[in-house]
């Protein structure tokens, strides 16, 4: 079904609006040229591009969407997951002031990895569908790529959140490449790889001893104990941090769980809780609202029952009190630098005093978007951050 008050579309989409649908994609295309990219997932896809009107499978696809086109990020977006408004609505509320348009765009439910609303998809008659990899399943199962396709709509795969290491500067390019922005995706790559290398050529160099971190992932949206990340995403960045993911050889993949007795066992110096304002997900939970304008007042009041959580009893960092809340959203966003950034000062802070990941958040605002800037996206119990 339709958000915004628009009317529901049923399954059995009518032989008028598909052939509807086909006509106006032959239209739009009519000025575009057609290329041929590689997605992430290794398919090579043809898109009629620059593409005038998308479909965003992950509403937070709007933290891309927002640095190529800086002047009006809305005017792409033809539908997109309401995952953006729900789980980031700070983010969404400084956007929406600046660009009402965000308003009209049709949403559609679900989560990273179900399918998108393809009635959504073929009633907006976009130029091109971007879905994270991590859909691949359940749209392979569907058949959604044959039903798009028999319509003349191409799927593309991208990822900022299952291997963004490996895949954040390819999905920028594909980005880059059908919004024919392929500039501003280049000079947002450079910026990000400039960023990362201020902390990595330093722990290179350095060889600093490697404390054992571990990682309580989407603090407050889970209330069980003990989810993490494996070697990549955050689990990567605190490797590139110069910190040693406890986690690292205990989940085979991105996302996993251990149990307590592993965490006491390995006797962490630092937790670090990924989490964020889940109001709506979990009514007075205890997440902790980190992210653009946060209060720290608050921000420390609720990271306080973290120490308390039974996996923690004894280790070294309930001794220190280095708990640590950062912005759950850098785990799937092309901003993942500015979090290295912050992990290394607390890690290593006499290596990294002269480092000021807001300065650096702030930068990205001031070259690459157009809401300013509003510090929040982290805090600790520790005496020095």
């Amino acid at each position: 079904m339709w958000r915004n008050g628009r009317p529901g579309i049923v399954k059995a989409a009518t032989a008028a609006l598909v052939a509807a649908a086909g006509l106006a994609l032959n239209v739009s295309g009519a000025l575009a040229e057609i290329v041929t990219v590689t997605d992430v997932a290794g398919r090579k896809v043809e898109v009629n591009a620059p593409v005038e009107r998308v479909i965003l499978g992950e509403g937070r696809q709007l933290y891309i969407v927002a640095a190529l086109d800086r002047e009006d990020p809305a005017g792409r977006i033809a539908g997109w997951r309401n995952d953006l408004i729900q789980a980031d609505p700070k983010t969404y509320e400084a956007y929406l002031a600046k660009f009402p348009k965000l308003a009209e765009i049709p949403t559609f439910a679900g989560y990273e990895e179900s399918l998108i609303d393809i009635e959504t998809a073929i009633a907006q008659k976009p130029d091109v569908v971007f879905l994270n990899v991590e859909t691949m399943q359940a749209t392979a199962d569907a058949q959604y790529i044959e039903k798009l396709d028999a319509l003349g709509i191409p799927v593309v795969y991208v990822d900022f959140r299952y291997k963004p290491m490996e895949n954040t500067e390819p999905t920028i390019r594909l980005f880059g490449k059908l919004f024919g922005q392929e500039e501003r995706a280049e000079a947002l790559i450079t910026f990000r790889e400039e960023q990362i290398r201020r902390v990595t050529d330093v722990i290179t160099s350095e060889n600093p001893e490697r404390p054992a971190v571990f990682i309580d992932r989407a603090g407050g949206y889970y209330e069980d104990c003990c989810h993490t990340f494996g070697n990549e995403n955050f689990g990567r960045f605190v490797e590139l941090s110069g910190g040693s993911n406890i986690a690292k050889d205990l989940v085979p993949g991105t996302f996993g769980q251990i149990n307590a007795e592993q965490v006491i066992a390995a006797d962490p110096a630092h937790i670090l809780v990924t989490t964020a304002d889940w109001e709506a997900y979990v009514h007075d939970g205890n997440w902790v609202p980190v992210g653009p304008g946060a209060d720290q007042e608050d921000v420390r009041r609720k990271l306080s029952f973290y120490p308390t959580r039974p996996a923690y009893t004894g280790i070294e960092a309930q001794k220190t009190m280095a708990f640590h809340a950062m912005w759950h959203q850098f785990y799937n966003s092309p901003y993942q630098f500015v979090a290295v950034q912050q992990l290394a000062k607390w890690f290593h802070p006499e290596l990294f005093s002269d480092l000021d990941p807001d300065e650096t958040f702030r930068q990205l605002h001031d070259e690459f978007l157009q809401i300013d800037y509003q510090p929040g996206y982290w805090g600790s119990l520790a005496e020095v951050e």
